[in-house]
């Protein structure tokens, strides 16, 4: 009946049903892959297994009970009392289960953690860990009952896929209708799948519940035996009508998973937060960022001031030696035969015993050896006082101590450290900056250690990553030499020499050496010896690390001291056998014993296997870390078991220690008559104001400790606030806790400023008097002196975490989560709690390991719980808490989490989790207020403000076009067709255009007349067809038909759309007829195509390659200049596909301006690398040459993408003085061919020919894009002043270019935190928030420009943020839309300022920008008016009444970590979406989700809503380059993206 439990865990009609219940991401590619992994491992049970009856009811429970008892052993006893466990089940049990969207992940990362792949931890890191205990204490895996075999498991599965997209509206499988369970004849029959939709059948499964996922008692009703049905499979399907229908910009319903989930996300987040604080602190401008105020009910300390406490004076001892060593000559030439050490094997038998006799002759052999026989250059090595490192492994205590007390008696200073196992320890590197500014040149090691290190290619151990160059000498018998009968070593009285180093490594992660003198650690084993009472040849069972604390205090010194017999018990052997400490305690009878909680821990999960071993001998039990809060359970639980096998309960004496100061307090002996021990239940919620309070043992939240006993004998300790001037706390505070004493370290080597701070604190009183004239050690334990003068710890400031001016700290933390079941998720004792900064606050981060077979849901369900109980029991939110696979959190040495190095991969990106849940909703509670609109500013007052402050309004314009008399014979035309003519005529044989293929050589070229010939031809072709005014797509790639076809099309009358060529579905429904080449043409024809569109609806498709060579009968001349030439069509930034019409007379004005601005003559060639369909690169490509007669050499951009230097040779080899490109184009370049300028060079070519390198771009500078290109390309000549942009866009393609005369491009730096406020400040370079800004060149001849309100329509003022408003005669004249929504956007086209210059008529570019007059002069000696475009409109993000641009968000984001190749975001009911592409592994997908959440809320003050992580080239780009953030917003909300992770942050 035991295995009934485990049944159910194993059933795999229960996994089956977690996938249908909690909120999965199922696709159909997925699908396979899911089914195979969860199904794999019950294969053949499922293959026609025997059906078996249910057990019955009674032994179900009695099942569970046996369960639960068993359970309970196996915790982590070093964190858990059994109340706090229940105090955590009873605050879980308050929440009601609340739904939280799940993270998606795309099967394969699901995949890389398979269960075979995965060994458990190694337990040699599990210092709190059950280490290799699974024998006696956990259940058998392999139990006959495995559930049954059931014919339903198709059916499942198809369940799961048809309800692929309502999966999340399935309420869990706890939840029964109105909380009841449902009855049926007497049995209890199992809701498996209940709907929301109330008339769901109710579906009977003859398999066993599925395990207790939510903590609530009354699953055990369900345990009553079941009716044996065949299982229902008639389902009703029609439950799609219930998911929320959410719509698209463009109103296209969604009803996918992802829209569902975001519901459940907003769900979550409306309800309601912390109560609001009022006060703010200024973050150096307008944002206010919320500073947490007390609350004004916190409790406060009431005591009075605490006196300071002094210990017991040090007693007199008649004979006590001078020295430490001179102790050991003493012992070891009048006692020689007394054992001293003995030391075990992995088997636990005794190896050697080391005598004192012996541990004399052999420390003088290494003393002489290393002062005399180690020389270079014949200069001794080492002179006394010199540092030496020992590496010694945790199994050799033996050489270890030989080789400590022979420096001691060489008077070297030895440095004991941590074997370096392999070149990239965690935290080795921080060892070697110790060894290093110790100045160690020399370490001392084993054979067998020394064998066993890496090794370099010489065969010499390999320098560690961060160490200095070290000697490594081998201690062994055969390199010591025997000294000469004359040779002693010094024996001097103990000094404040130093006489060695122990290192610790702080909170973040740097290590510190501590020096101990010779008198400190003299008084120091004076003063354990008197509290501990210690005799002569006592002997004494060490457990502990001996190169460190408490191992090293009683373990090498103390015990020399006293002659005493230590029983070394290495790591490696408790892991093995965790009664061997035990067992050595009896076969020893062994006084004393020196432990952790986790050894006590340990022997309580294995003591089952011994019955006769027997612990009277035991007078002394000293719990190392007594201190951790936790180590009382571990204490009580040991008591209760060991007492019966003679263990007292006095001889229990938890002792209080830190590096710094030693032993700060003991417990003494019973036999010292001391007062009983003492206990305290401390209110947490008053701990984390640091006020005791003491608490009932009813409520939830509150922490029991234990006394760590009275202070050490000859110090006196006090307690002094945490943080600024250590003024004394009061009675009932909890403070830091310091101590005077001759027994403490004396310093941080190398480091006065430290040590000033530490280890000569002066505390005062409350008026600032000094208490005492001794400088005092800070402990570094958090704590309070009790009654009885005993003292209380209650934590550690390692540990310690300030959120929101609460103290919290972490090992509390640990206990709750490990208190939330853990045993099928998490390994016990593999969890670290830390605390990262993030906009101004500490914020909690929990990383667990968890087990290779926990399933996702599993894993989410157990992470929801954990955030659940610490915010119940600690009042406080976890920032983001996340599950790595088992065995990859960094080790510390002896078992443990190197926590320092878990908090660095976390801040690095590097911790690869396989879980990840933020929570930045719940916990950033300080982020600004939202901005509240103020009510506008009229427009009148706002230009009268601007004169009174002396401003100019914000207007600019280029060179006026009539008063350039220039020979332009163009201008005679109205019309650019009769230009083509006129120059066919004038100047037939010049050439006009050079097309490059991928190779760089010449396609194909066209003179003026040829040009004119092809034309004609098409506009013969089609005027016998079509009629005037009639539209004409024009399907062609990049190239010169395109050109001559658009020319025809002007001849017969007809109105030109340039299309690109794959999809003309677009746009073909309004044109009557389809120009295009033969290739394409098939296309066109083909069955792809006719799956896309009904080709029945298709106009006419001509293909133009065999024309006939007839000429037309006459050319077409339209009535008017004002009449449609043609149409340019583009899709916006925002997924709008929008046409502009352009009239004869805009088309030649714009010839005009371009020509003028760039000074093209038919003597110029410029190089185009643009796409030709639409903008200023349809302008260029087509139309300019033949205004202007230059000759323009047209690159296909689509040619890059296999050649990728084919833009800048052709720039090279044509020596061309101006060329235009696109960012897509640019970027190419850089990436492309970024290590290759050296091979370009010796291709010879050369840049320097280049006067202006213009980017076509309807968006803000891309400034880093263009810098990089500048600095790459520099080698190859090309001038940093030569590269600029443009700024065109829909109601005007051509606004600003850089042209060939005017200044540079200026650049100006604004504050970011200010344009969200619709501001312009300017700062200078480099100061935080600031963003750079180039100017997108010069304003076109002709052109005018405004800057209005957006809102109002009155004019601004100079460097004020408004729409940039412009009037110019190449102004496109409306909108030509396909839907016929022309009239929506008239005023787009035609607006007039309410205020000022009310007659001029302007065209609204819907982009943001300020104009700034500089000081430089333009070419009419006029001041140069530079115009500054910030981004589009319709692109900002209103967030917290803000207005974000999202390219300033996705620069944040893409700076955050080197795997994020791009990013886009957008918002989707008001949350941010932010979209990443990796370009790495999948594992490290899940380490983007914190970095990108801390970097959007540190730089732009926003919670990111949702992660979405894709593989690189899921972000749509268009041709200009610009990111299509709207249609990646549609394929999200669809489901379309195929995402590696979606994440959603609570």
């Amino acid at each position: 009946c035991i295995f009934c439990v485990v049944g159910q865990l194993l059933n795999p009609l229960t996994v089956e049903k977690l996938i249908n219940t909690v909120y999965w991401d199922i696709t159909q590619k997925g699908y396979e892959k899911k089914r195979g992994k969860l199904l794999a491992p019950y294969i053949p049970q499922i293959q026609g297994k025997a059906e078996r009856p249910a057990p019955s009811s009674q032994s179900a429970l009695q099942g569970s009970k046996h369960n639960k008892s068993r359970v309970a052993n196996t915790r982590d006893e070093r964190f858990r009392s059994d109340l706090h466990t229940e105090a955590v089940q009873a605050a879980l049990a308050k929440y009601k289960e609340r739904k939280m969207p799940m993270p998606s992940k795309r099967r394969s990362v699901l995949v890389q953690s398979s269960v075979e792949a995965c060994t458990p931890p190694d337990t040699s890191s599990a210092s709190e860990d059950e280490g290799s205990l699974r024998r006696q204490g956990r259940l058998p895996h392999s139990t006959p009952y495995q559930g049954h075999g059931h014919p339903a498991v198709e059916h499942w599965f198809n369940r799961v896929i048809q309800g692929s997209s309502t999966s999340s509206s399935a309420s869990s499988t706890s939840s029964h209708p109105g909380g009841r369970s449902v009855t049926t004849s007497n049995t209890t029959a199992h809701v498996a799948f209940h709907l929301l939709t109330p008339n769901t059948p109710l579906i009977t499964d003859n398999h066993s519940a599925p395990p207790d996922v939510t903590g609530l008692s009354e699953r055990s009703s369900l345990h009553a035996e079941r009716p044996q049905v065949a299982s229902v499979r008639g389902i009703t399907r029609g439950y799609n009508h219930h998911t929320n229908v959410m719509e698209t910009a463009d109103g296209v319903p969604v009803n996918s998973r992802v829209s569902s989930k975001i519901q459940q996300l907003l769900n979550t987040l409306k309800r309601p937060k912390r109560p609001p604080l009022r006060e703010f602190f200024v973050d150096d401008f307008e944002e206010l960022l919320d500073v947490q105020q007390p609350d004004p009910n916190q409790p406060k300390p009431e005591g009075q001031q605490m006196s300071p406490l002094e210990g017991e004076p040090l007693g007199v001892v008649t004979n006590w030696p001078p020295s430490l060593p001179a102790a050991l000559q003493r012992w070891g030439t009048t006692q020689p035969k007394s054992p001293c050490l003995t030391a075990l094997d992995n088997a636990g038998k005794p190896v050697y015993t080391l005598t004192y006799g012996k541990l004399w002759t052999r420390s003088q052999k290494l003393a002489y050896t290393l002062l005399n026989k180690l020389s270079t250059r014949n200069e001794p090595l080492l002179m006394p006082g010199d540092r030496v490192a020992l590496v010694f492994p945790n199994n050799d205590p033996v050489m270890f101590m030989v080789a400590f007390y022979g420096c001691l008696l060489a008077e070297l200073v030895p440095v004991p450290i941590e074997v370096p196992l392999t070149r990239k320890d965690a935290g080795s590197q921080q060892i070697g900056f110790l060894l290093g500014s110790c100045g160690v040149t020399l370490a001392l090691t084993t054979d067998a250690c020394q064998k066993g290190l890496p090794k370099a290619q010489t065969g010499e151990v390999a320098t560690f990553k961060g160490w200095p160059r070290l000697l490594w000498f081998v201690t062994d018998g055969k390199h010591v030499v025997k000294p000469p009968k004359d040779w002693h070593p010094p024996m001097r009285e103990a000094s404040n020499d130093i006489a060695y180093i122990e290192y610790k490594t702080s909170k973040e992660g740097s290590t510190m050496g501590i020096t101990v003198s010779h008198s400190a650690m003299l008084a120091h084993c004076h003063a354990l010896t008197q509290a501990c009472g210690y005799t002569e040849a006592e002997t004494i069972t060490n457990v502990l690390d001996f190169k460190r604390e408490a191992g090293l205090w009683h373990g090498v010194l103390t015990s020399v001291m006293n002659r005493m017999h230590v029983i070394s018990i290495p790591y490696s052997l408790m892991k093995v056998n965790p009664l061997s400490w035990i067992q050595k305690v009896h076969t020893y009878k062994a006084r004393v014993a020196v432990v952790k909680s986790r050894d006590m821990h340990w022997s309580l999960l294995a003591q089952r296997d011994q019955r006769d071993i027997s612990l009277t001998s035991l007078r002394m039990l000293i719990v190392a870390d007594g201190a951790n809060p936790w180590s009382i359970s571990s204490c009580d639980a040991f008591l209760n078991v060991f007492q019966a096998r003679g263990l007292r309960p006095e001889v229990i004496c938890p002792c209080a220690s830190s590096s710094e100061a030693m032993t700060v307090a003991i417990r003494r002996p019973p036999e010292m008559g001391v007062p009983p021990p003492g206990k305290a239940v401390l209110s947490m919620g008053g701990l984390s104001h640091s006020v005791i309070r003491v608490d009932t043992e009813e409520k939830l939240s509150v922490l029991t400790v234990q006394d760590v006993g009275q202070v050490l004998p000859g110090a006196l300790i006090c307690v002094v606030r945490v943080e600024g001037t250590p003024y004394l706390c009061q009675t009932d505070e909890v403070g830091e806790i310091c101590m005077s004493s001759g027994s403490t370290g004396v310093a941080y080597y190398g480091l006065p400023g430290m040590t000033k701070n530490i280890f000569e604190t002066i505390p005062v009183t409350s008026s600032g008097v000094p208490i005492n004239d001794r400088p005092f050690t800070r402990t570094s334990l958090l704590g309070f002196l009790g009654p009885d003068n005993l003292v209380f710890v209650v934590g550690k400031m390692d540990g310690l975490m300030v959120v929101s001016g609460r103290r919290h700290n972490a090992d509390d933390v640990v206990a709750t989560a490990l208190a939330v079941e853990p045993m099928k998720f998490v390994y016990r004792g593999r969890i670290a709690v830390f605390s990262v900064s993030v906009l101004h606050d500490e914020r909690i981060v929990v990383v667990a390991e968890q087990r290779p077979d926990a399933s996702e849901e599993d894993s989410f369900q157990w992470m929801s719980r954990v955030l659940q109980a610490i915010d119940s029991i600690h009042q406080v939110g976890v920032y983001c808490l996340a599950l790595v696979p088992a065995n990859t959190l960094p080790k510390a040495p002896l078992g443990g989490i190197h926590i320092s190095e878990t908090k660095q991969r976390f801040l690095e990106g590097a911790l690869h989790p396989c879980n990840v849940l933020m929570c930045p909703h719940t916990c950033v509670t300080n982020l600004p207020k939202p901005r509240q609109k103020q009510p506008e500013v009229g427009p009148a007052s706002m230009i009268v403000g601007n004169l009174v402050a002396g401003k100019r309004i914000a207007q600019a314009c280029g060179r006026d076009v009539a008063q350039l008399e220039d020979n332009d014979q163009a201008r005679k035309f109205l019309y650019i067709q009769d230009v083509l003519q006129w120059r066919a005529q004038a100047t037939p044989d010049h050439p006009l255009f050079i097309l490059l293929n991928a190779k760089g050589t010449v396609a194909s070229t066209a003179s003026c007349l040829q040009l004119h010939k092809r034309a004609e031809r098409v506009g013969a072709a089609l005027m016998g067809r079509l009629n005037t005014g009639d539209h004409v797509a024009l399907v062609y790639p990049p190239g010169i038909d395109l050109i001559a076809t658009f020319y025809g099309c002007l001849y017969a009358g007809c109105v030109p759309v340039t299309v690109r060529p794959p999809h003309p579905q677009n746009l073909v429904s309004k044109s009557v007829c389809i120009l295009t080449t033969q290739a394409i043409m098939k296309l066109l024809k083909s069955k792809e195509a006719a799956a896309a569109v009904d080709i029945k609806s298709w106009p006419m498709v001509l293909d133009t390659d065999d024309l006939p060579r007839k000429k037309s009968p006459q050319m077409y001349k339209p009535p008017t200049p004002e009449m449609l030439a043609y149409l340019d069509f583009s899709v916006s930034t925002t997924g709008i596909l929008a046409g502009v019409k352009m009239s004869h007379a805009a088309t030649s004005a714009l010839c005009r301006s371009i020509k003028l601005q760039c000074e093209l003559y038919p003597s110029r060639q410029i190089a185009i690398c643009l796409d030709p369909y639409c903008g200023l690169g349809f302008a260029l490509w087509c139309l300019c040459s033949v205004y202007s007669g230059h000759q323009s050499i047209l690159v296909p951009p689509l040619e890059l993408e296999s050649n990728a230097s084919l833009w800048l040779a052709a720039v090279s080899q044509y020596k061309v003085r101006v060329t235009f490109c696109s960012y897509s184009v640019m970027e190419m370049c850089t990436k492309g061919l970024g290590s290759q300028t050296e091979a370009l060079r010796l291709r010879n070519v050369n840049l320097a020919c280049v006067r202006t390198c213009m980017v076509v771009a309807e968006e803000r500078p891309r400034i880093a894009l263009t810098q990089s290109f500048s600095k790459i390309f520099k080698d190859l000549g090309l001038s940093p002043r030569a590269v600029s942009t443009t700024f065109g866009c829909r109601v005007n393609v051509a606004i600003c270019l850089q042209g060939t005369s005017g200044p540079d491009p200026t650049t100006v730096y604004v504050d970011m935190r200010a344009l969200r406020h619709d501001r312009v400040r300017l700062v200078e370079r480099g100061s935080p928030h600031s963003l750079p800004l180039m100017e997108s060149g010069k304003i076109l001849p002709g052109v005018k420009v405004i800057i209005a309100n957006t809102e109002t329509k009155g004019p601004l003022g100079d460097s004020h943020l408004g729409e940039i408003w412009v009037s110019s005669p190449h102004n496109a004249t409306g909108y030509y839309t396909v839907y016929g929504e022309e009239a929506l956007h008239a005023d787009h086209f035609n607006t007039k300022l309410s205020f000022g210059d009310t007659q001029t008529v302007w065209a609204r570019t819907g982009y943001l920008g300020f104009l700034r007059r500089t000081e430089l002069t333009d070419a009419s000696g006029e001041r140069h008016d530079a115009l500054y475009v910030v981004g589009s409109l319709d692109e900002t993000l209103e967030l917290r009444g803000m207005r974000y641009h999202p390219i300033d968000i996705e620069t944040s984001v893409i700076r955050s970590h080197k795997s994020i190749a791009e990013c886009a975001v957008f918002t989707w009911t008001n949350l941010l979406v932010v979209v990443v592409e990796l370009e790495g592994s999948e594992q490290e997908a899940l380490d983007l989700v914190a970095l990108v959440t801390n970097v959007v809320l540190e730089e732009h003050y926003l919670i990111v809503g949702v992660v979405v992580v894709v593989d690189p080239g899921v972000i749509p780009i268009n041709s200009r380059g610009e990111k299509q953030r709207m249609h990646l917003r549609d394929g999200f909300l669809a489901d379309q993206l195929d995402p590696i992770y979606v994440a959603y942050n609570m």
